[in-house]
This record gives C-alpha cells, sequence and structure tokens, in this order.
C-alpha cells in the first residue's frame, strides 16, 4: 500500500525553518528544525486516526527529508515537497 507524505514551509529565517507534514493537508503536524544546532522537534503529532501509519513513521520521514534538503539544496529549503511511498 502507498502512503501520501507532504511537507508545507510555514516559517524559514536563518535559525531555524518549520514545516507542516502529514498524509494531507487537513491531517498535518509541525516540525522545527534548528539550523544552528541540528536539532528537530516536533511541535504537533499528525495524529491520523484512520492510518496505518504512526505519529512516529510521519515524523521520521519529515526528519529525513529535511537533512537530503539540507545535503542536496545547500539549506535552501522549498515551499512545498511531497513523496509518494
Amino acid at each position: 500500500m502507498a502512503v501520501y507524505v507532504k511537507m508545507i514551509k510555514v516559517y524559514d529565517d536563518e535559525k531555524k525553518v518549520i514545516y507542516r507534514f502529514g498524509p494531507n493537508e487537513d491531517l498535518m503536524g509541525e516540525i522545527e528544525f534548528d539550523k544552528e544546532k541540528i536539532e528537530f522537534r516536533v511541535l504537533k503529532q499528525v495524529n491520523a486516526p484512520d492510518s496505518m501509519f504512526s505519529n512516529q513513521y510521519y515524523e521520521n520521514w519529515a526528519i529525513k527529508q529535511i537533512l537530503k534538503i539540507l545535503v542536496r539544496n545547500n539549506g535552501q529549503f522549498p515551499d512545498v515537497t511531497s513523496v509518494e511511498l
């Protein structure tokens, strides 16, 4: 079974970036990435009650995506990114 995960940037400055993330725009969590300390903080869980995927799954996916963007795009974070797994 495939799952669609989307990330939407809501804030970005020289110190941090914040993304909303989840299976659709109605069921989204929020994650903050501290660019200076290279640390993540989940601000809001996805809470998709009918999903066969846990909050931890979506959080881990968002963390991996942010790290990929950091390396591949030299820290230029896109407004929207998504993937179908």
